[in-house]
C-alpha cells in the first residue's frame, strides 16, 4: 500500500491553510473578475476588446493547468509549483500599474492569468492528500475548506463595489496587489508533502484511457457547456447591470446574493449531496442554469428577479462544482489526480471560457448584452442534454450515491 493510500484522516485544524489559501485567492477573484470589465472600460476598452481581454484567462486555462499539473505528476512536489506560480503572479501583477503601450496590458493579464489558472487545481491535488482522502471524497469537509473562498469573495465583491463606487476604478491595481499578497502567504503556511516516488520499472499513469470512458466524455461535454454560460455571466453581468443604470453599489450586492446562497450551499452540502446521485446534480444544476439565464435576459429591469436568479448560484455554481471535484476524484486516482484537476480547469474553465469571451463579445456588440444571456440559455439546455448522457452511462454512481460524512465514492 502506498504513503497516499494509507493517508490518515487530517484533524481539521490541519486544514487551515487549504482554507486560507481558498479565501485568498477567491478574495483575488471577487474583485477582480466582476471589476475587470469596468476597469477595462474606465481605460476606454470597447465591448469587443473587454470580451477579448478577460477571455485571456480562459485562453490561459486550456494550457497553464495541465501544464503545472504534469509538473506536479511528474516530480510529485505540487507545493513547491503552487508557491512558484502564487509568488510570479503577485510580482507580475504590479505591471497592471502602467499601460505604456498597447500590448503591455494584454501581456501582463497573460502571464498573471497563466499562474493563477493553475492554483486552484494544484491545491485541490494537496487538499485531496490532507483530508486522508485514500479512494474518498468527503464532501462535508470539503464544503467546510471551500466556504472560506466564498467568504473571501463576498468580502471583496462589496468592499470592492463601495470603493469604486467612492474612488473610481484607478485603484484597481493595488486591489490586485494586495490580495495576491494574501494568496503568497497562504501557500507557504501549506506543509510540504511530496508523492512517493514511482517505482522505476513503473509505467506511467496515463489520462487516454479514463477520457474514453463514456461517462468520462460526456462528463466534460456538460462542463464545458455548463461553464460557458456562468462565464457569460462572469465576463458580461457587471457591464449589463452598468448599461441598466444599476449602480456599482447595486451590482456588488447582486454578486454577494450569489456568493451568500453559495456560502451557506458548502456549510451544508453534506446532508445535501447524499439524497441525489451526483449526474442528477449535474443535471439538476443545468436545469437551473436554463432558469437563471433565461431570468437575467428577460427580468432584468426588476432587481428582485435579478436577486432571484442570483440565488441559483447555489446550485448552479456550488453544487455543480463540488459534484465536479467529486467525479474527477472518482475518475483520476493517484498519480492522475493533478492532471485531472487540470483538465477540470482547462474544458470547464478554458475551453468554454475562451468561446464565452470572443463569442459574447462579437454577440452583445451586434444584439445588445441581453442577448449574451440568451446564448447562456442555449448553453445550459446543451448542458442538461450532456449531463442526461452521463447518467445513463455512470452506472457506478448509481449503486454509489454521494455521501457526506463518510465521503463520495
Amino acid at each position: 500500500m502506498s504513503a497516499q493510500a494509507a493517508a490518515p484522516a487530517a484533524p481539521a485544524r490541519s486544514l487551515w491553510p487549504f482554507a486560507a489559501l481558498s479565501a485568498g485567492y477567491f478574495a483575488h477573484i471577487g474583485f477582480f473578475n466582476p471589476y475587470l470589465p469596468l476597469w477595462l472600460q474606465h481605460l476606454g476598452y470597447g465591448l469587443w476588446a473587454i470580451g477579448l481581454l478577460t477571455a485571456l484567462q480562459s485562453a490561459t486555462r486550456l494550457f497553464a493547468p495541465y501544464l503545472w499539473g504534469w509538473l506536479s505528476d511528474r516530480s510529485g512536489d505540487p507545493v513547491r509549483w503552487l508557491r512558484v506560480c502564487a509568488g510570479v503572479a503577485l510580482g507580475v501583477s504590479l505591471g497592471l500599474w502602467w499601460q505604456p503601450a498597447p500590448w503591455w496590458l494584454p501581456l501582463v493579464l497573460l502571464l498573471l492569468f497563466t499562474h493563477t489558472s493553475a492554483m486552484m487545481p494544484l491545491s485541490e491535488t494537496v487538499l485531496a492528500h490532507a483530508m486522508g482522502a485514500a479512494g474518498r471524497f468527503d464532501a462535508g469537509r470539503y464544503g467546510r475548506v471551500r466556504l472560506w473562498g466564498s467568504l473571501g469573495f463576498l468580502l471583496t465583491v462589496l468592499a470592492a463595489g463601495v470603493w469604486f463606487e467612492r474612488h473610481g476604478l484607478g485603484g484597481f491595481p493595488l486591489w490586485a496587489n494586495l490580495t495576491l499578497v494574501l494568496v503568497v502567504a497562504a501557500v507557504w503556511a501549506i506543509p510540504p508533502w511530496r508523492q512517493a516516488p514511482l517505482a522505476a520499472s513503473a509505467a506511467p499513469a496515463r489520462v487516454g484511457p479514463v477520457l474514453r470512458q463514456p461517462a468520462v466524455a460526456w462528463f466534460f461535454v456538460a462542463l464545458f457547456w455548463h461553464v460557458l454560460a456562468h462565464i457569460l455571466v462572469y465576463i458580461f453581468f457587471s457591464l449589463y447591470l452598468d448599461r441598466l443604470g444599476y449602480g456599482k453599489g447595486a451590482i456588488g450586492a447582486l454578486w454577494a446574493t450569489a456568493v451568500v446562497v453559495e456560502v451557506a450551499w458548502f456549510f451544508t452540502q453534506g446532508r445535501w449531496l447524499p439524497r441525489v446521485a451526483l449526474p442528477q446534480w449535474l443535471l439538476l444544476a443545468a436545469v437551473l442554469t436554463a432558469v437563471r439565464m433565461a431570468a437575467t435576459a428577460w427580468g432584468a429591469a426588476w432587481w428582485g428577479v435579478l436577486a432571484l436568479a442570483q440565488g441559483l448560484h447555489a446550485v448552479t455554481f456550488a453544487a455543480h462544482h463540488t459534484v465536479c471535484v467529486a467525479l474527477i476524484h472518482r475518475h483520476f486516482p493517484g498519480r492522475l489526480r493533478a492532471r485531472g484537476q487540470a483538465l477540470y480547469a482547462l474544458i470547464g474553465y478554458g475551453a468554454s471560457g475562451v468561446v464565452a469571451g470572443a463569442l459574447g463579445g462579437w454577440v452583445s456588440s451586434r444584439f445588445g448584452l441581453a442577448a449574451v444571456f440568451v446564448m447562456g440559455l442555449l448553453a445550459a439546455i446543451a448542458a442538461a442534454g450532456a449531463a442526461a448522457m452521463v447518467g445513463r452511462y455512470d452506472t457506478a454512481q448509481s449503486a454509489h450515491p454521494a455521501d457526506s460524512s463518510r465521503g463520495v465514492r
